[in-house]
């Protein structure tokens, strides 16, 4: 997917001080951030692939504001997140969804039968979730601390943990919904 950046783009916006291949490694190295951003906030493929260039693009384009002063994956996500958001706000627009038994995933993504039912509710729960409800449980199942996240969305610890457990509480309201449970 590195190849979704057109090679004009690539070199007009060339940083002094970083090189291309140095970016493309570091996308190919943290591409399950967006691969898995792209899911949280788009519910078909082709909605999916555009997240995921717009999310490379604009990472590309905002690379030469990256000050290690933090780990990559971190700005990555906050970049993710941020244009996820701006993008799901276009596309709502836009976009009339698809059902959900239309929905395909991305050819690199590991399909497993015995998984399907329980993925399948889960992002059809996710989808119900507004933009910031989506952010906080994704950055959740990456693991991230309540400090981390609220470091992401720019709110406080307590605030994130409020919001996180409101979040949780309501996937599980909308899961039972659907008369399924995990």
């Amino acid at each position: 997917m590195l190849h979704l950046l057109p090679e004009k783009i690539l070199k007009e916006n060339l940083p002094l001080a970083h090189s291309e291949t140095e970016f493309l490694q570091l996308i190919d190295e943290n591409k399950g951030i967006i691969v898995k951003v792209s899911r949280m906030y788009m519910d078909d493929h082709d909605g999916r692939q555009d997240l995921y260039q717009e999310i490379v693009y604009q990472l590309w384009k905002s690379y030469a504001t990256f000050k290690q002063q933090s780990k990559f994956s971190t700005w990555m996500y906050r970049v993710a997140l941020n244009t996820a958001m701006v993008f799901l706000k276009k596309e709502k627009k836009h976009q009339i969804y698809d059902s959900l038994e239309e929905r395909h995933d991305f050819p690199d993504e590991s399909y497993n039968p015995d998984k399907d039912e329980q993925l399948k509710i889960f992002y059809q729960a996710v989808h119900e979730l507004n933009a910031v409800e989506k952010a906080l449980i994704f950055l959740f199942l990456e693991g991230q601390s309540h400090r981390e996240i609220a470091a992401h969305l720019g709110i406080s610890e307590v605030n994130a943990r409020v919001k996180l457990n409101r979040t949780k509480e309501r996937i599980q309201q909308i899961i039972k919904k659907y008369n399924y449970e995990f």
